[in-house]
C-alpha cells in the first residue's frame, strides 16, 4: 500500500440512489489526491460503541476539488448511521487503502455486480482518459439500478437483471455471451460467485482478468488477518498460502487466488 492518512471529513452531499443504496460526497484534505481507482476507505462511526470502521470503496474522485464519492449499501447499524447523516456532518476515515487497479494495455471489459459496481465508475474514467476502449456490463437484481449514467459516460454499457426487467435476463456472463461483449483485459468487482465464473470464462479465452474481492474487514491495513483469502503463492507476511484482501488486494489477478 502507498501513503494513507486519517482525516476528519465533511459531508458535502448525501442522496439515496435506490431503496438501500446511498451516495455521499465528502470533502477531504489529502485522501482525494492520494487515491486511485479500486482503492477504498475505512469509515469510522460517530457512535463509538461501534469500534470497527466500515470499508467502503471509492466510487469517484475529484482531485481538483479535494472530494471523493462513496456509494454504499445500507446493510447494518454502521451504514445506517452514515445514511442518516446530512450535509455538514463529519466522519473520520482512513485511506486510501488497498492496491487498486493498474491500467493495462488493450481494450477493457469492466464487469460489476451489486455493490461491487461503484469502483468501476472511477476505473472506467481512468481507462477512458488513458485512451483505452471501455465496455462495461453490470448485474442488478431488478430494475432498481444505480450509477448507469456515470458508467455510460466511459464507453458502451450493458445491463443484466436477474428478473429480466431491464437489459439481458440473467447474470453478467449471460449478457457477455448474448451481447458478444469483449475486451483484451477484464476488470471485475462483485460477489464471489460472479468473480469465480469470470475467472473460468477468462481462463477459457486466455484473457487476463483482474478482480476486486469483497470481504469482511476489521483493521483494513493487514494487521489482524481477518480478511484472508486462499492464494497460489506463499505470503511473505503469514508464510502460508493466504493473501490479505485489505493489504495485498483488494485487486488480484484472478489466477493468484482461489475462488
Amino acid at each position: 500500500m502507498g501513503r494513507k492518512v486519517t482525516e476528519d471529513t465533511e459531508i458535502l452531499e448525501q442522496t439515496k440512489l435506490t431503496g438501500d443504496v446511498s451516495s455521499m460526497w465528502v470533502q477531504t484534505s489529502e485522501i482525494a489526491g492520494l487515491s486511485r481507482a479500486g482503492q477504498f476507505v475505512s469509515v469510522y462511526c460517530n457512535d463509538r460503541t461501534r469500534l470497527l470502521p466500515r470499508p467502503i470503496s471509492i466510487c469517484e474522485t475529484d482531485r481538483a476539488g479535494g472530494r471523493i464519492r462513496l456509494v454504499y449499501r445500507n446493510v447494518g447499524k454502521g451504514t445506517a448511521e452514515f445514511a442518516s447523516m446530512t450535509r455538514g456532518g463529519r466522519l473520520q476515515m482512513m485511506g486510501p487503502l488497498g492496491n487498486g487497479f493498474e491500467i493495462q494495455d488493450g481494450s477493457a471489459l469492466l464487469v460489476g455486480g451489486g455493490i461491487g459496481i461503484p469502483p468501476l465508475v472511477e476505473l472506467g474514467r481512468a481507462l477512458r482518459e488513458s485512451g483505452r476502449q471501455v465496455t462495461t456490463v453490470c448485474g442488478y437484481r431488478d430494475r432498481e439500478v444505480f450509477l448507469t449514467e456515470e458508467l455510460t459516460r466511459n464507453g458502451s454499457f450493458c445491463i443484466a437483471t436477474e428478473d429480466g426487467s431491464l437489459g439481458v435476463r440473467g447474470n453478467v456472463i449471460d449478457a457477455i455471451r448474448q451481447e458478444k461483449l469483449a475486451g483484451d483485459v477484464i476488470y471485475a468487482c462483485g460477489p464471489l460467485p460472479m468473480l469465480s465464473a469470470l475467472k473460468s470464462y477468462a481462463l477459457e479465452r486466455k484473457i487476463p482478468c483482474y478482480i476486486s474481492m469483497e470481504e469482511r474487514m476489521a483493521c483494513g491495513i493487514g494487521a489482524c488477518l481477518g480478511c484472508v483469502c486462499k492464494s497460489q503463492d506463499i505470503d511473505s507476511h503469514s508464510h502460508v498460502c493466504n493473501k490479505r484482501v485489505c493489504a495485498d488486494g483488494p485487486v488480484f489477478l484472478s489466477t493468484e487466488v482461489e475462488l
